[in-house]
């Protein structure tokens, strides 16, 4: 069953933008008589959804870099932190995250991971903790499905009592 556009636009606001786009280029070349600008406004419209494409992802990846400090930091000092920032991404993403922008998400995942993981790095190192800093795994160890999750934080590899 084909969802309407108006719902579309409720439910998936990435997909709508690019219907919208797609729609508009169409009416373009049929060259009608109105005063309206086509290429800037398509332009504006693939913007606003690559605007929320680009949130989504950008939300990813500090819960990355928190859940990696969380898992392999030796100081339990700045924990609580971390997990507001995760809280608080998590958040921002139930605001934007659509069908079709999680499906996004899967492919850019590595590089959203390494992204992630050289922050973790360089901000371990600053916090005097080299040895968490060379434990970090090169590969994402962290299933997509976990890190987007209300109440999923990755296992205590310290050897310190998870307190959260």
């Amino acid at each position: 069953m084909a969802i309407r556009i108006d719902e579309l636009y409720e439910t998936d606001f990435y997909v709508w933008t690019q219907r919208q786009a797609k729609a508009l280029r169409r009416l373009a070349e049929t060259r009608p008589n109105v005063d309206l600008d086509f290429p800037h406004l398509i332009e504006e419209v693939e913007d606003l959804g690559t605007s929320q494409r680009d949130a989504v992802r950008s939300q990813l990846r500090p819960i990355i870099e928190h859940c990696l400090k969380l898992e392999y930091a030796l100081s339990p000092d700045l924990q609580g932190g971390w997990y507001d920032s995760i809280l608080d991404a998590r958040a921002e993403l139930d605001d934007k995250l659509s069908p079709s922008l999680r499906h996004d998400l899967e492919p850019h995942l590595p590089r959203l991971w390494a992204q992630a993981r050289s922050k973790a790095l360089n901000s371990l190192r600053r916090f005097a903790e080299p040895d968490a800093a060379e434990r970090l795994p090169a590969d994402c160890p962290y299933m997509l499905e976990d890190l987007l999750s209300d109440g999923w934080y990755p296992a205590n590899r310290r050897g310190l009592p998870d307190d959260r």
